[in-house]
């Protein structure tokens, strides 16, 4: 007679969410970048404002029929405030920054140089504002992923630094991921995934929703590389990435998820080399080296008891 499989036992099901964990940073970030690859596929054929617009619908007609399927907790009244208000800074300020500064004829790379500084000035503001201490070690890794980031993305600075408005949308974006980001960490650690982010995309949508009617239309060129962008940065984005950068913020310190956005331009200028055959010197590949040893820097903790 052959033996009956033992169930797994709860050391075996906790190795694998410490795994899961431990992967979690590296699939943020590949997600993540991708989204500027489908963005660079979208935008042609429609409004910045237009494109986040639905997006945003889509995404909150999924997300409220998993809530309901699932029976997920929604937040009681007064935690509805602050959820909505991190939403606003994550979705529309920074995405509504990036896409309005991409329309404007910023170049990629200058956005990602900007919004580079985010880890840094996330840092400077965790200690008054979350009471984290960020080390000496911590904030020569933070010095060294902007300069990585600069070698990174240095060939596309002379390309189109853009409009002053673009500049502004560009500085406004990196702000915006700032504050959502300390507002998630210091007030949202409660949410559940599934009803809190339906409050924040339609939150979000509240003030997308009339700019992309009146400034643009709410004009569509409805192609098959639209949809397809469409559909990913809705379900791999706007629920994967975002899930997981919110479960990052909850189990981490907010200068040590921060610095994980120093990994998002190499790796941009990794699948961009992949798909579009944009080329890579040793200069940008020595930059993506500094990067990966600056946010191992920021993150290693060392030994604990």
């Amino acid at each position: 007679m052959g033996q009956d499989k033992a169930a797994p036992s709860s050391q075996d099901r906790g190795s694998g969410a410490s795994l899961w964990l431990k992967t979690l940073p590296a699939v943020f970030v590949f997600l993540w970048s991708t989204g500027f690859v489908a963005g660079k596929y979208g935008m042609p054929y429609t409004g910045p404002f237009t494109f986040l617009s639905i997006r945003y619908l889509v995404v909150i007609f999924l997300l409220t029929g998993v809530a309901l399927l699932t029976r997920a907790p929604w937040p009681r009244r007064g935690e509805v405030l602050p959820i909505a208000v991190s939403g606003l800074f994550v979705h529309a300020g920074y995405l509504g920054g990036v896409f309005a500064a991409l329309s404007v004829g910023v170049e990629a790379g200058v956005i990602a140089l900007v919004v580079g500084l985010q880890p840094v000035l996330t840092a400077a503001l965790a200690g008054p504002l979350l009471g984290e201490i960020v080390t000496r070690r911590q904030w020569i890794g933070l010095v060294m992923g902007l300069a990585g980031v600069v070698l990174v993305v240095r060939t596309k600075l002379g390309l189109g630094m853009g409009t002053p408005l673009g500049m502004g949308f560009s500085i406004f974006a990196m702000f915006s991921i700032t504050a959502g980001t300390l507002i998630q960490k210091r007030y949202c650690s409660f949410m559940d995934l599934r009803s809190g982010s339906v409050i924040q995309f339609a939150a979000s949508a509240v003030v997308t929703l009339p700019l992309a009617i009146f400034l643009e239309g709410f004009r569509v060129d409805w192609t098959v590389d639209f949809l397809l962008a469409l559909a990913w940065l809705c379900l791999v984005l706007s629920i994967g990435a975002i899930s997981a950068m919110y479960v990052l913020i909850r189990r981490g310190a907010a200068a040590e998820v921060a610095s994980l956005f120093f990994l998002v331009p190499p790796t941009t200028a990794i699948i961009a080399w992949a798909l579009f055959h944009e080329t890579l010197d040793p200069l940008s590949l020595g930059g993506m080296a500094l990067v990966v040893l600056a946010v191992a820097m920021v993150t290693y903790k060392g030994r604990r008891p």
